[in-house]
């Protein structure tokens, strides 16, 4: 039999907190100049204690085929991917409206 939740009285299977934290997050994405100019695409303004930044930098990591980390509350990928990084986390299940993206 499956746990049941006690804030909400659903079974756990049911419940996802992260999807409905990914609602509410203000992210900001812009481009970042480290040594001997390379470019590293910085996302910033996600929750660590909502949303696992292990996870989600793993998953951005195998869709660019890149390299990154996750540091102090940002994702850090290697390679500017401001073009494609709205639409992949907005499937990831992140607002569109909540993506801001600088140049």
């Amino acid at each position: 039999m499956s746990d049941i939740d006690p804030v909400t009285g659903l079974p756990k299977e049911l419940v996802s907190f992260e999807d409905i934290a990914k609602e509410d997050q203000k992210i900001t994405v812009r481009i970042i100049k480290k040594k001997f100019g390379k470019k590293y695409t910085l996302i910033e303004g996600i929750n660590r204690h909502e949303i696992d930044l292990k996870d989600l930098s793993k998953k951005l990591k195998n869709k660019f085929a890149c390299g990154g980390t996750t540091k102090e509350g940002y994702v850090e990928l290697q390679g500017n991917h401001l073009k494609e990084i709205k639409d992949e986390l907005t499937m990831l299940g992140f607002a569109p409206d909540t993506i801001q993206v600088k140049n």
